[in-house]
């Protein structure tokens, strides 16, 4: 059961992240390069649109998709932390503040 949920938490993850890259190349790429010359048909604040975003915009929702990232993460997170089990070596009183436990990711090196 509990490979059950960890395959949906990363299937999950790998699907926010897939779109968050899409967003952030279609930004960064298409706008910013390809089709830059085309949105430069449109001006903001005297600036032409596809420099714009090849020079300021791209790095603004890079920072943007980041602060979504994150959000969207901590959802994901806490709605599956509900469905997974504490470990048998974890009282209950020990699994609700693990959040500084960095032994998973470290592999328990110090």
């Amino acid at each position: 059961m509990q490979d059950k949920y960890a395959r949906e938490y990363w299937r999950a993850n790998i699907r926010l992240l897939m779109i968050l890259l899409s967003i952030w190349f279609f930004i960064s790429y298409l706008c910013g390069i390809v089709l830059a010359d085309w949105l430069d048909n449109i001006r903001i604040g005297g600036f032409k649109l596809g420099f714009w975003i090849a020079q300021q915009g791209a790095i603004y929702v890079f920072i943007a998709l980041i602060l979504v990232y994150v959000k969207a993460m901590d959802k994901l997170d806490s709605q599956y932390r509900d469905h997974h089990p504490s470990s048998p070596e974890q009282s209950p009183e020990d699994s609700s503040n693990d959040a500084g436990d960095d032994s998973e990711i470290t592999g328990g090196r110090e």
